[in-house]
């Protein structure tokens, strides 16, 4: 028992570390974004920034995984807050000796040499968001890690709430000086808290991995993991293997691809109604759900099926976006978001509980990273492509169009009524691929297998 309460304590300590670090980089990133756009006034670079960071997210996450299987999680942690400490220090001196003149050309190679040492800086932070996962499954009993999976998302709605208000401040008080000062600091800070941090020996290698489920092969056939490397093959085989994995994945991203919709349109959307102070507070507010689903989860965990939860959640997410752009009303969409951002962290720690279950422990990183990368590929993709297909098609449908004189009477027109009608459809598309999911073949495999599976044994030291 001791030794367990121990773990637990450990696995608190890397949690606290690990939400510096994300504020830190995110504040950072928000920040520069932010500067960007202040100095430039174009929409064209941040635009750029955005797309490029979502694509090279997505294009390291199997890389990451595979980094974090193959080397002791707590010296990648340590590693991947080292790379980003070093990027800021070389980023601050640029800016410092760097004309302010410069920044504002949106053509200038120094201001992208600065964006790209930042954004190399936050991406790596994302071994961080891999290998907390896996120290959950090697420190947290099985019975759970559902609850500390909740305290994960609760950490990640923290990050978010925190950063949207100080990143914006920082850059007011002196552009992006006090925030890489800042962002130096907190890092250095918690390089030193992660070196005193005493993770059991061995407790987080593979070689102490946990007892596999039933029907997957604990070393897949593939070399040692001391003399692999990415492995991609290897990784696709050991998700290949856990029945219904595939189609699980598959649905996030397509869920991701969804979600896409909302990074591109919903900032349009809600400044069509309210200022932009108002817009920033209210998701200010909106934050806070995303902070009490997770602390729901950590009190009452995620009952006997995930996958079901998993899917079941999904059911409310589009309902509620179905449901929300109905009327063209500040309190529908503010009521509407705060119920989304509720039940997301239910989703996310859906998919970890059942990823930590089925997946052996000496792969999941890999697995990890690459649901990562599958995942946040989809995003970028729908964001780059609904923009020009909501400005010149859903738009002028509802403004002047055949939209607007069937259902305009009751849907409302205008611009912002194109983007609601956007919504809208995303909702209906994302009930019925649920639906469906929730009738397949693959979703009662993946059902079958993590209820039916032995139980994992936790690691005791």
């Amino acid at each position: 028992m001791g030794a367990i309460q121990g773990h637990v304590r450990v696995f608190y300590q890397l949690l606290v570390n690990t939400l510096l670090v994300s504020v830190t980089n995110f504040t950072v990133w928000f920040a520069i974004t932010f500067y960007t756009y202040l100095e430039t006034r174009s929409v064209f670079a941040t635009g750029v920034i955005s797309g490029i960071f979502l694509v090279f997210t997505a294009l390291t996450g199997i890389w990451f995984g595979s980094l974090v299987d193959h080397h002791p999680k707590k010296l990648m942690m340590q590693i991947s807050a080292g790379v980003s400490l070093t990027l800021y220090v070389v980023a601050l001196v640029l800016y410092q000796v760097t004309p302010r003149e410069e920044f504002r050309d949106p053509a200038s190679i120094p201001l992208w040499i600065l964006i790209v040492l930042l954004m190399i800086g936050v991406i790596a932070g994302n071994i961080r968001t891999i290998a907390l996962p896996t120290m959950v499954t090697a420190l947290i009993e099985e019975g759970t890690r559902d609850r500390a999976n909740g305290l994960v998302g609760t950490a990640s709605g923290v990050s978010f709430l925190v950063t949207s208000v100080i990143s914006g401040l920082l850059v007011a008080l002196g552009g992006m000086f006090w925030v890489l000062v800042v962002a130096v600091v907190v890092l250095a800070l918690s390089i030193v808290h992660l070196f005193l941090v005493r993770v059991p020996d061995g407790l987080t290698e593979a070689a102490a991995a946990p007892a596999q489920p039933a029907g997957v092969v604990a070393a897949t056939g593939d070399p040692a993991p001391a003399t692999s490397k990415i492995d991609l093959r290897g990784t696709m085989r050991v998700i290949g293997q856990v029945p219904g994995l595939t189609a699980l994945i598959i649905f996030s991203a397509f869920n991701n691809l969804l979600g896409g919709i909302f990074m591109a349109l919903l900032d349009a959307y809600g400044l069509s109604m309210m200022s932009v102070q108002g817009w920033g507070l209210l998701w200010g507010v909106l934050s806070t759900g995303f902070i009490v689903g997770g602390l729901l989860i950590s009190r009452t965990g995620l009952g006997k099926n995930p996958v079901r939860l998993l899917l079941l959640v999904n059911i409310v997410c589009w309902t509620v976006t179905l449901l929300f752009p109905l009327r063209d009303s500040v309190i529908w969409l503010a009521v509407g978001l705060y119920a989304y951002m509720l039940v997301v962290p239910y989703a996310e720690a859906a998919e970890q509980t059942i990823l930590q279950k089925v997946v052996p422990y000496e792969r999941q990183g890999r697995v990890f990273g690459f649901a990562q990368s599958v995942e946040q590929a989809a995003s970028p993709l729908t964001a780059f492509l609904i923009a020009p297909i909501a400005q010149f098609v859903f738009i002028p449908y509802m403004t002047d169009g055949a939209g607007a004189r069937l259902i305009g009477s009751w849907f409302g027109t205008g611009s912002a009524r194109g983007l609601a009608l956007v919504f809208v459809l995303t909702g209906i598309a994302g009930l019925i691929a649920t639906t469906i999911a929730l009738r397949s073949r693959p979703y009662r495999r993946l059902s079958s297998r993590y209820t039916e599976a032995p139980e994992v044994v936790p690691a005791t030291g």
